[in-house]
């Protein structure tokens, strides 16, 4: 092959990688953009699981205008049993204040009794819910759980926690008093 067809023939996959990357950023647009402290959080639907109630679906729009921490957990996983008593306490300490702890479950199909003796076994009170089909992860772009989102009354993220943390200590009770202090939109 001579050099002017390998020149053609690469300047032709470089312009179709162009076109590509176009497509997909006109396709995708705001579903490729990083979910991040200062991002808008996005809407989702996951269903209830509490011990003698009604499945009911819930949505973000649900917790319009309160302070929401958002965790992704599973009940095999040990970081995520490691945090849940302190998100326990966290709770207890400013649950009557207004905050809205939210734990979406990310466990597999089918798990439904599980999550709900796991959240006896630990002494649960907030709320859990259960992402069956994964479109949480999805829309918050996690990248492993647990991973906590914590999002003010105006639904924007403020933090985003990618790790364990002790909900419980004074730096994490900080911010949330701070977001609490805030006027409603």
């Amino acid at each position: 092959m001579n050099d002017r067809k390998q020149w053609l023939i690469v300047g032709g996959i470089v312009a179709l990688v162009a076109v590509v990357i176009t497509v997909a950023t006109y396709a995708f647009g705001d579903s490729m953009q990083a979910i991040d402290a200062g991002t808008k959080a996005p809407e989702f639907k996951a269903v209830t699981v509490a011990a003698g109630e009604p499945v009911r679906t819930k949505t973000l729009a649900d917790y319009k205008g309160q302070v929401v921490l958002l965790n992704m957990w599973a009940t095999w996983c040990n970081p995520c049993r490691a945090e849940m008593p302190s998100m326990q306490k966290l709770q207890e300490s400013l649950g009557p204040k207004g905050l809205k702890i939210v734990a979406v479950s990310v466990d597999n199909a089918g798990m439904e009794q599980q999550i709900r003796d796991f959240s006896k076994q630990f002494g649960l009170t907030f709320e859990i819910l259960y992402d069956q089909t994964g479109d949480i992860e999805t829309a918050y772009q996690t990248t492993g759980i647990p991973e906590t989102f914590v999002i003010g009354r105006d639904g924007v993220i403020r933090k985003r926690v990618l790790a364990a943390s002790d909900w419980a200590a004074e730096p994490q009770q900080a911010l949330i008093r701070q977001l609490l202090a805030e006027p409603a939109p």
